[in-house]
């Protein structure tokens, strides 16, 4: 009975070992904080309007996952190979599980959304409702300070901690930072080390792969969540007056969340089980002898050993990190290709976290609907070509010049269609008062005076108000005061405004016009937006193709026992110097091309309600192009490294420098096989092939 269950162990244990199991355990944990890291990101928006913060906080919340990896990525990475990598993958995955979940907390520490609209005041003659009112409003601009702050307590309002309940979802990310921080370096390096030369980029292809699978169904996520009110269950949703596709509309950002929590705690659970090392693929010598030396070992006790684990000094590993630190930047090609990853960082991370906006904002299409397209289209591409570079590498067997050269040629052709992108312009929303006057003339902006009429002149309109309605005219109002309506038929989103005296139609007499709930579409931006789709989706299958053969560039370009120490610091520079910068400078130069800003419901500006279309393209495009012609000049640089570094020479690729350095220790062979090829290790701490 003893030895029967013996043998279940130790096939269960086999099981474990067997190389193909950390691939799929890798993939798991990368699907995990894919998905919660994209479904975050859809939600950027969501929280703006919800927390009635700017695109600059919205950056800082952003880049807290940033400084999260900060704060353990060196140490992560530069442990890596002296801990046990699987159950610190398992560590990991359980706090971004518990970051997810504090980031939920505010919704259920604040009250119901309350949208910005304009109260209508009821006629004697019937029931309909009046936006023009010749009595003063509540809260009409002219009131004093005292008399203010008198209303809006008298109204129920308090400047209480809600206001910085965002607190909570900073925290949140900051812990999604920590946890996420060993995945990538610790889970990658403990698969590389344990297959084939030969088939470590298909692995590593096939795991980032499959890792994109979790941003594609985060997104997805996200746009379900978005079409969802934010007090889903709570409130009539038949007494809306916006929907998804106006700029206060706040979808149920939290409810993503708490998926997302569960699928992270989820992940941690193979890790557990997993040995501190595995043979190697192939190596069927080793397997054997793990079986018999299972079975001998304890028989009386039928318990079997796991396989030692070298102690680590903590003294030695401090006194051996800045040696560590300046040979592996003493590299070259890594040095470069370091610069080339923060470039690449800054431009990626900023196009994602306000690409959403971009496409509300410059082709008139919802949020969640931006979201929608981004999963099912754009990342799903992204993927394929992630695989099929990994696939290329396998297939043609790529030493690291043919990656370079695979690399460079696909990202600088991605640059040259980037440039197309300028050519999808879009007219500015017309908005009486601030985009172009109340009879229709075009001008680049308006001063706050302006929003007065002689139209709406006796109607004591609220300046900083935003419930906009759409003219017969074509032109937006900021509210329906504005454009000097006097009457209204219907409830909710079906209102109609009528006897609008500012609505001015060729053909009508003055105040016969109507307006609906709304601003108004803008339907050439809508036409030219497939065009975008089509050509954003292009650029992401260029890029995707050179992508994997680029990372591998940095594996290839390293010693074997400083791998999980150079994806740990080029991982730690990306974040320190792209990811955590960029959303914030991304978001405070958009802000600049607001025209509108909210106003909460306690006073203070909120979150931006129209921005200068022009404007913000120009930016948001124009940083993005010039951070990835910055990478073209390093991609071109790493290719002339590269190709004086390694020498072709019948069908061998020889490493100039290492062998130099092994023709002084005495080694005179140079095995064909070789991506990265070097002598034979000659003592315990000298550099081993790939």
């Amino acid at each position: 009975l003893c030895q029967e269950k013996q043998q279940q162990r130790l096939k269960c244990r086999q099981g474990m070992h067997s190389p193909l199991w950390q691939p799929f355990s890798d993939s798991f944990s990368f699907f995990a904080k894919g998905f919660s890291g994209s479904y975050m990101k859809s939600m950027s928006t969501q929280i703006e309007r919800r927390f009635e913060i700017s695109s600059s906080v919205v950056g800082i919340i952003d880049g807290s996952f940033e400084i999260g990896n900060l704060m353990v990525m060196i140490l992560v990475s530069y442990l890596g190979s002296k801990v046990h990598r699987p159950k610190v993958i398992a560590a990991g995955c359980l706090i971004m599980s518990f970051g997810t979940f504090l980031s939920v907390m505010p919704h259920f520490l604040m009250g119901r959304y309350n949208y910005e609209r304009i109260q209508l005041t009821e006629e004697n003659s019937s029931t309909s409702l009046s936006a023009c009112s010749l009595v003063l409003p509540l809260h009409h601009p002219t009131l004093d300070a005292v008399e203010m702050t008198r209303e809006l307590k008298n109204s129920g309002c308090e400047k209480a901690a809600s206001s910085y309940l965002w607190i909570f979802v900073l925290m949140g990310n900051l812990l999604r930072g920590i946890g996420e921080a060993p995945i990538m370096p610790l889970g990658v390096s403990y698969v590389d080390d344990f297959s084939k030369e030969e088939n470590s980029a298909f692995y590593i292809g096939t795991i980032r792969s499959c890792g994109m699978v979790g941003p594609t169904l985060g997104f997805l996520l996200g746009s379900f969540c978005a079409n969802l009110w934010v007090d889903v269950g709570v409130v009539d949703l038949e007494s809306l007056t916006i929907n998804p596709k106006d700029t206060r509309w706040v979808g149920a950002w939290w409810l993503g969340l708490v998926i997302c929590g569960a699928v992270s705690f989820l992940s941690s659970l193979p890790f557990w089980f997993l040995p501190y090392s595995l043979p190697k693929e192939g190596d069927e010598r080793n397997l054997k002898k793990l079986s018999e030396s299972s079975v001998t070992i304890q028989e009386d006790h039928c318990k079997i050993e796991p396989p030692s684990q070298p102690q680590l000094k903590f003294s030695e590993a401090v006194k051996d990190f800045l040696p560590t630190l300046k040979k592996l930047l003493g590299n070259p090609v890594f040095l470069v290709y370091l610069f080339l990853t923060i470039l690449q960082y800054n431009s990626m991370v900023g196009l994602i976290t306000f690409e959403t906006k971009f496409m509300e904002q410059q082709f008139n299409v919802s949020v969640s609907r931006a979201i929608f397209l981004i999963g099912v289209i754009l990342l799903p591409i992204t993927i394929l070509g992630m695989f099929l570079g990994g696939f290329i590498i396998k297939k043609f067997k790529l030493h690291i010049t043919g990656m370079v050269k695979f690399g460079c040629a696909t990202f600088i052709a991605a640059y040259l269609l980037n440039l197309l992108y300028f050519t999808c312009d879009c007219e500015v929303l017309q908005v009486a008062g601030l985009t172009v006057s109340y009879s229709g003339v075009k001008q680049s902006s308006f001063p706050k005076h302006n929003l007065i009429a002689s139209c709406n002149s006796d109607c004591s309109c609220v300046l900083n108000q935003w419930d906009p309605v759409c003219g017969d005219n074509g032109i937006t109002y900021m509210t329906a005061c504005f454009a000097g309506c006097k009457s209204s038929i219907g409830t909710g989103k079906n209102m109609v405004f009528h006897n609008c005296s500012c609505v001015q139609i060729e053909g009508l007499e003055s105040g016969n016009s109507s307006a609906v709930l709304g601003q108004c579409q803008r339907e050439s931006c809508t036409k030219t937006f497939p065009y975008f789709l089509a050509l954003l989706s292009t650029c992401a299958l260029i890029l995707a193709l050179g992508g994997t053969p680029t990372y591998m560039i940095m594996f290839r370009s390293v010693s074997p026992d400083l791998k999980s120490f150079a994806v740990g610091i080029d991982a730690l520079c990306g974040r320190i110097l792209g990811g955590l910068p960029a959303p914030i400078y991304f978001g405070a130069l958009i802000d600049q091309t607001c025209l509108k800003w909210g106003t909460k419901r306690c006073g203070g500006s909120g979150s931006c309600r129209v921005y200068d279309t022009k404007a913000f393209r120009n930016i948001y495009l124009g940083l993005i192009a010039g951070l990835r012609a910055g990478c073209c000049f390093l991609y071109i640089t790493l290719f002339i490294l590269i190709i004086k570094r390694f020498r072709p020479e019948n069908n061998e690729l020889i490493d100039l420098k290492s062998t130099e350095v092994s023709s002084r220790k005495g080694s005179t062979s140079i095995s064909k096989n070789e991506t990265f090829p070097c002598a034979k290790a000659l003592a315990a701490n000298e550099e081993t092939c790939l």
